[in-house]
């Protein structure tokens, strides 16, 4: 249970036996009309090759293009979003400080008249 269980590589050319082969059932039962007759050969079936798993993603020369433009696209994205929120808050900063100055120079003027 606490053991790993690796499975068994008889084959050299990556062709992987699992520890567990599957079994075939079948619902249907078997129509005899003759005896059958004995065979005596002891040949196991053969297990069909199973594909060896590829080693990361494999990208054409297509497909890299589309991943270089797809990037750029998103960082274009984000940098026009980040520069428009900056300057957005550029703007409001310097409309608050405008009403600032016009609201002392009011405040300083009725002041002076007095």
């Amino acid at each position: 249970m606490f053991q790993p269980r690796i499975p068994v590589n008889p084959l050299p050319a990556r062709i992987v036996t699992p520890l567990v082969q599957p079994t075939v059932t079948t619902d249907i039962a078997p129509h005899h009309t003759a005896d059958a007759v004995a065979c005596h050969h002891h040949n196991a079936p053969a297990s069909a090759p199973v594909p060896a798993p590829s080693s990361g993603v494999r990208l054409t020369p297509a497909g890299l293009a589309v991943v270089v433009a797809g990037g750029v696209g998103a960082v274009l994205v984000i940098g026009t979003v980040l520069v428009s929120m900056l300057l957005a808050v550029a703007v409001s900063a310097t409309s608050v400080a405008v009403c600032a100055v016009v609201l002392r120079s009011l405040l300083n003027g009725q002041r002076r008249q007095r």
